[in-house]
């Protein structure tokens, strides 16, 4: 059985949309060291305002912009301070006929609708000060032209009112989304579950960093978890045994601890195909998909968990994620998609017409040259900083030719 590219992509965001959606809730304390990057489970209103109430811009004098509506350099009005207000003190009353020295962030006094900058008063700096509480104030400010209502004042709100949507459901929780949920009084903040994968790899024929004669490392473990780390997936790999039955039973107990498992290896049409022979008697769904490389594709709905099953060479395994899973991951945590940049080519490439191809690229001065299609070749597949594709009914692609590129590596 095949399929196209678009009908694979499609069944796979149907079988993992139930999953995502399960996911439930957790709750973070808006200064944990977790939740930046995790996604909103729903809509977040503001308890408190932004600014919580009206302060001052700026280091200078509270006044009443109507006694100082003749002041002018001529005819300058002197006016005698009041208490100082610093940021965090209780509110104070301007008393009529004076100014109070206001730092910034704090609360404008009572009466106040205006800030003259220390720097626009006479002398330019304060004399000594007094707040509330702390003694007589004494001394006087001199200015020399008016100050208009509303000059340097924040007022309460003016940002964000209380009540107001800070966040909807779905959104991803950069740092200054967080600074907003922390202005706005919230304390704990409700964020989707991570997803929990399991990722298993197969074969007799992985080893460790020392394999014996006829094995290789396994670089698929440790690639496609770094890969799903980068998304917010909570992801423990596993070597499954390379016997069906056994495999079964690997995968029954994983359902029970994971949303998603993730095979790769053992989809082919060849003997010894563990994940096809385990999972194809269990509605495991087994197709080529017309992709290059990547063309054996396969899933399966469990009782309690999804299995997505992707092939085993490493450019494969690799590709297919990223064609598959990632953009379905993208929309769980809220980030955009990429975008496309436009380059010629350097050579002339040969495609297969019935098959969307993928090759991975260098960008060099200007120009894209495209690598080997071989989906063993692991240093070429670290090296590429460009992902081109080639769609069905595209042969060949001419030299100079101006070509779609996806940055990768980055």
């Amino acid at each position: 059985m095949s399929c196209t590219l678009k009908n694979h992509r499609a069944e796979l965001a149907e079988l993992l949309g139930p999953v995502f959606s399960n996911l439930g809730t957790q709750l973070l304390a808006v200064t944990s060291t977790e939740l930046c990057d995790r996604v909103t489970s729903e809509d977040l209103f503001a308890a408190l305002p932004i600014p919580a109430f009206t302060n001052s811009q700026m280091d200078g004098y509270a006044a009443r912009s109507a006694e100082l509506a003749s002041a002018s350099a001529d005819c300058p009005v002197i006016l005698p301070l009041g208490f100082t207000a610093a940021a965090g003190d209780r509110r104070i009353t301007l008393l009529p006929g004076s100014v109070s020295p206001v730092m910034t962030g704090a609360m404008i006094p009572e009466g106040a609708d205006t800030i003259i900058p220390v720097e626009e008063s006479s002398t330019g700096s304060f004399p000594d000060l007094v707040r509330a509480h702390q003694g007589t104030p004494s001394g006087q400010a001199t200015f020399t032209a008016p100050s208009k209502p509303g000059r340097f004042i924040r007022e309460a709100g003016e940002d964000l009112g209380a009540g107001a949507l800070v966040a909807p459901a779905g959104t991803r929780l950069t740092p200054t989304m967080i600074a907003a949920l922390a202005s706005s009084g919230l304390s704990e903040i409700p964020v989707r579950r991570t997803l929990k994968v399991a990722l298993c790899t197969t074969g007799d024929e992985l080893g460790g960093p020392n394999p014996a004669e006829g094995q290789i490392p396994d670089a698929n473990s440790p690639m496609l978890a770094a890969l799903l780390r980068r998304y917010g997936v909570d992801v423990r790999t596993l070597q499954l045994p390379d016997a069906p039955d056994r495999f079964a039973v690997a995968i029954d107990q994983l359902q029970e601890q994971v949303d998603l498992i993730l095979t790769v290896g053992g989809i082919s049409a060849g003997a010894y195909e563990v994940v096809r022979q385990a999972l194809a008697g269990r509605g495991g769904n087994f197709h080529h998909v017309a992709i290059q490389p990547g063309g054996p594709q396969g899933f399966a709905r469990l009782e309690h968990s999804v299995v997505l099953c992707f092939p085993g060479n490493p450019v494969s395994a690799l590709l297919s994620v990223e064609l598959f899973l990632t953009p379905l991951l993208r929309v769980l945590n809220g980030l955009p998609e990429p975008q496309p940049e436009h380059y010629p080519l350097a050579q002339t490439v040969s495609s297969p017409e019935h098959k969307h191809q993928m090759r991975r690229a260098l960008l060099r001065e200007g120009q894209v040259t495209i690598l080997d299609p071989g989906s063993h070749l692991v240093h070429d597949l670290a090296r590429a900083d460009a992902l081109v594709h080639i769609p069905v009914g595209v042969s060949e692609l001419t030299a100079g030719q101006s070509v779609e590129i996806w940055r990768m590596n980055v």
